[in-house]
């Protein structure tokens, strides 16, 4: 008679792998049936079992369990490990001898199926499928943009006609963390940006024996377009990222339902501090980008000869205050855009664990595109008006 097995150590088996022929084998088990006795039995078992199951043909096994003493939860998952094995490979698998008492314990997992569920295959979506989908997400994407832009207006009106209510705090620091910390990047890439651009421009004009006139065209260039443009990417990829982890933060935490139960205004007391901040320092960081840009300029000018006070009345007989006050009206907006977009994707994170990092690249991505949709409105009115 077998030998039960009572500890991890043991390793006699108390199973015994029959096969009768290539198409019948049997298990005769013995003893306590526990996880103890199963720790080498099982792997020998099954290793067994699917040498054998490799064989052409049907294969039926018969589970023997009439010299079982004992029965727990192990040996009923390995009776469910070996029946599965079996009706996978297209087999049929049997119990005899098994304990009446230990049937209710084996009947609670039957079907088995219900352990090992077929995995659910998403259909393939087709091209008009795909394309439908893609197009109901934009139009639901531009609901809630015009809605969005609707409450934010009124919002808007509403702290011009109640300034001491709006959270001038975080309007600070909103306005700190967008603007006087992105002076040095913004510092750094308008410089290199007029240096670029002079140097560009001048390769062109130097063919022609115009070279006088790069630095002034530069300069209108910086004021008009280069300045508000670039400093509004910078900030897009900056601010609104931050903007949006920060209220996204809030929104999976449930703090902005919580503000919505309190009865007040996610939009007015998350959205409109952070919008005035994106409405003040924009302008700001665009005219320090453009005298940055404009003395890079003047500085790569000094390559080809042209001193400073040459580069300096040229750009003041080219460049008015028009043409200044056109690009940073421009860098206006786009702190509006950059800001407000940044706080809607913000309140529009799902849950889960990537969903602020989702919405943050949404709004770097819905910012820049937005940038570059109102810069191409604007070019078009300039164009009309001469503004």
């Amino acid at each position: 008679m077998p030998t039960k097995i009572d500890s991890p150590s043991a390793d006699t088996s108390i199973a015994k792998w029959v096969a009768v022929d290539s198409a019948t084998a049997k298990i005769v088990i013995t003893g306590k049936v526990d996880v103890y006795s199963l720790a080498n039995t099982w792997t020998q078992i099954r290793s067994a079992q699917d040498e054998w199951l490799k064989k052409p043909g049907s294969h039926s096994l018969t589970f023997d369990a009439s010299g079982i003493s004992s029965l727990d939860g192990s040996g009923i998952a390995f009776l469910i490990d070996l029946e599965e094995a079996q009706k996978k490979a297209g087999g049929t698998f049997s119990v005899v001898g098994l304990d009446s008492r230990y049937q209710p314990l084996l009947k609670e997992f039957d079907p088995i199926s219900n352990l090992f569920p077929v995995p659910v295959v998403s259909p393939k979506r087709g091209f008009v499928v795909s394309t439908g989908m893609a197009a109901q997400n934009l139009i639901d994407d531009a609901k809630g943009l015009i809605t969005f832009t609707g409450h934010l207006s009124a919002d808007l009106i509403w702290s011009v006609r109640n300034v001491k209510q709006v959270r001038w705090s975080d309007f600070v620091n909103a306005a700190v963390q967008a603007g006087i910390a992105a002076l040095p990047i913004v510092g750094l890439v308008s410089f290199l940006i007029g240096v670029i651009l002079s140097f560009q421009a001048a390769i062109g004009m130097k063919q022609f024996g115009a070279v006088s006139f790069v630095g002034p065209i530069a300069a209108l260039g910086i004021v008009r377009e280069m300045g508000p443009l670039v400093t509004a990417i910078l900030l897009a990829g900056r601010s609104s990222a931050a903007f949006a982890a920060e209220i996204g933060t809030m929104t999976v935490n449930s703090e902005v339902d919580a503000l919505v139960s309190g009865g007040l205004s996610p939009i007015r007391f998350l959205v409109v501090p952070r919008v005035l901040a994106g409405i003040l320092v924009m302008p700001v960081l665009t005219l320090y980008a453009d005298i940055v840009s404009i003395f890079a300029s003047m500085i790569t000018m000094l390559a080809y000869d042209i001193p400073f006070i040459n580069f300096w009345n040229g750009m003041l007989q080219i460049v008015t205050i028009e043409d200044i006050g056109s690009g940073l009206i421009k860098a206006t907006l786009f702190g509006v855009v950059i800001s407000a977009v940044g706080c809607l994707r913000g309140m529009q994170t799902g849950t889960g664990a990537a969903a602020v990092g989702i919405s943050a690249t949404r709004a770097v991505v819905s910012s820049i595109v937005l940038i570059v949709l109102v810069d191409g409105v604007f070019a078009y009115i300039s164009y009309k008006t001469g503004f």
